[in-house]
């Protein structure tokens, strides 16, 4: 399995050599915590809508996130 890397724009976790959110190539194996937004109970809608941490993260899709990111 390879290693997760954080996103240092938007700190989405991928395995990726690019972000598949942002589409930055600026990542990082160095981060702290995870978050994990999952999707609102409508398709497409935002996850803000329905979460307290995703409102406060502002995080637009679901997917696995990094708090802190070195």
């Amino acid at each position: 399995m390879a290693k997760m890397r954080a996103c240092r724009a938007c700190h989405y976790l991928t395995t990726e050599n690019m972000c598949p959110n942002c589409k930055s190539t600026n990542l990082s194996t160095s981060y702290t915590g995870i978050v994990v937004v999952l999707p609102g109970r409508k398709k497409g809608e935002d996850p803000r809508k329905g979460s307290y941490v995703a409102s406060r993260l502002n995080i637009e899709k679901p997917g696995k996130y990094a708090l802190k990111v070195r």
